[in-house]
């Protein structure tokens, strides 16, 4: 597993649809994952430090989990099979870790509520990411060359082997 962290959420130019943008924390890899409209909003208003009246789903799961004293320690995102992302919830309860299997776009939307971190399988990187020839210091200068691979990209470019 590789950490990674948010770098931000653009749109596929061709459906419209939304992505999250993952990068390795320590290195120049970035990994596109196709998300629902809700789940990417959610993402967006935490990261804007956007405030809702009312909670959205994943602020009150937040919520509960702080009630119940229940720690959101990590989120990964475990596999690709299919053209479909899978990953998994890591809680700490009593002492003891549980794994819960989720969607990525909302175990995303729970870490960054959280600050839990993220995590992706060695063999999702290898098979999906988009690696830059060169360091990228400037977001803007990534996101530019993210929207362009866009243009060019759809979900079936990343169905990959027979995982």
């Amino acid at each position: 597993m590789q950490e990674m962290v948010i770098y931000g959420v653009s749109f596929d130019m061709v459906g419209k649809q939304p992505i999250v943008l993952l990068k390795t924390r320590d290195g120049n890899k970035f990994l596109p994952i196709w998300i629902g409209h809700p789940e990417a909003a959610a993402i967006l208003m935490k990261l804007q430090g956007a405030n809702t009246p009312r909670p959205m789903t994943h602020d009150l799961i937040n919520e509960m989990l702080t009630e119940l004293e229940v720690a959101c320690t990590r989120v990964s995102v475990t596999e690709l099979r299919e053209n479909t992302f899978y990953a998994s919830i890591t809680l700490r309860l009593g002492g003891k870790d549980v794994e819960i299997d989720s969607r990525p776009s909302d175990a995303l939307a729970l870490a960054v509520r959280t600050s839990a971190p993220i995590f992706a399988a060695e063999d999702v990187i290898a098979e999906s990411a988009i690696e830059f020839e060169h360091e990228v210091e400037d977001q803007e200068e990534v996101v530019d060359k993210f929207k362009a691979f866009l243009d060019e990209v759809s979900p079936e470019d990343f169905a990959g082997g027979n995982s």
